[in-house]
């Protein structure tokens, strides 16, 4: 597939498509440093070897926790104590996770360094991989902190998609989902009509991959810094991130997205923004989704709890991104009362395996 440019406030950036990365990652560079998911170091590490020998290398647990503001302190240690400078460049490879990290230290180490990103999770290629984001936990709060930092280039490759669990490739089609829910309902029912294909078939994964950044790089091009038209990219995200919080992460990302959006489509019915027939719609290949995480159980006040503290609420209102009537998705504001937090205890005590009546 031919290069994607993304412009942003520092200039263009290009994501490159190739059927393997590593040869290109590998090649010799001065003045790198590589922050590495230390599965991914385990799994190519005959690959990787030159890397791996490099002067500068940090090997990161990509578990929820390493993204917390109090884990910054022993990256900069480390970097600093392995000589880091301006000019130098800050390598990216692993998931989400690594690329908040690496995104967070570009933007505030020496006030400013350049990074570049080799993406290894499906969620992360097809979704997080452009858009100049870092997201930071801190204090229980989820990507409370973060920052606009454009990396220098994204380089994508297949092979990496190989060796994923079925429940992370499924947390990669959740945002896959959730950008083509967000383009419109005939976009959504194409992707929905190939979600068989996406685990069998590279080459259709791999379409609706790019077709995923295409819609995404339309947003993110005309609000980079998230202030209006790109909230929208937050579809399933605010109950998602309370899901998580409420199960200490026992549901990935991705499919706590999924699970995001069918209560997001929910609560849309039940206020009278949109149609039973679209949650009907929607609901089949959603629950193909999330299936094995029906009945995870999400005790309702932590998960309250956390919704509370999403950063797009106001003092004394949610910011929920829900549907409308033509499943067009769209910041609303939303008390939150009772007949709300009715809603929300509903969902997780039937919702998750019951259609909507």
């Amino acid at each position: 597939m031919s290069e994607l440019t993304i412009r942003s406030h520092r200039g263009p950036y290009t994501v490159r498509f190739a059927e393997d990365a590593l040869p290109d990652l590998v090649k010799p560079r001065e003045r790198a440093h590589y922050l590495i998911d230390a599965k991914v170091a385990s799994i190519y590490r005959r690959d990787l070897a030159g890397v791996l020998r490099a002067p500068s290398v940090l090997s990161i647990r990509a578990t929820e926790g390493a993204k917390s503001l109090e884990r910054f302190p022993g990256y900069v240690r480390r970097l600093v104590a392995r000589g880091v400078r301006r000019k130098d460049v800050l390598v990216a490879v692993g998931g989400g996770i690594v690329q908040d990290i690496a995104c967070f230290l570009a933007a505030t180490l020496l006030r400013g360094l350049e990074w570049e990103f080799y993406p290894t999770t499906l969620l992360a290629q097809a979704d997080s991989c452009i858009g100049s984001k870092s997201s930071i936990n801190s204090g229980g709060a989820k990507n409370i902190l973060g920052t606009f930092t454009p990396p220098r280039r994204i380089v994508i490759g297949a092979r990496f998609l190989e060796t994923l669990r079925d429940e992370d490739r499924r947390s990669g089609v959740g945002e896959m989902l959730k950008v083509h829910g967000i383009d419109g309902p005939a976009s959504f029912d194409r992707i929905a009509a190939e979600y068989p294909r996406l685990f069998t078939d590279r080459r259709a994964l791999l379409r609706r991959l790019r077709a995923s950044l295409e819609i995404k790089k339309r947003f993110i091009e005309a609000d980079e810094f998230d202030r209006g038209a790109r909230q929208v990219m937050n579809y399933g995200h605010s109950f998602g991130h309370a899901l998580e919080a409420a199960t200490r992460f026992a549901v990935p990302h991705g499919i706590a997205v999924t699970l995001g959006m069918d209560m997001a489509n929910l609560v849309a019915v039940r206020l009278g923004r949109m149609g039973a027939a679209h949650y009907r719609r929607m609901r089949p290949v959603l629950a193909r989704n999330y299936r094995g995480f029906e009945d995870t159980r999400v005790p309702l006040s932590p998960f309250l709890a956390a919704l509370g503290k999403d950063k797009k609420n106001t003092a004394s209102r949610l910011g929920l991104i829900l549907p409308d009537a033509r499943a067009r998705v769209e910041r609303v504001e939303v008390p939150n009362d009772a007949a709300f937090r009715a809603v929300c205890s509903d969902y997780l005590a039937h919702g998750r395996r019951e259609p909507l009546a």
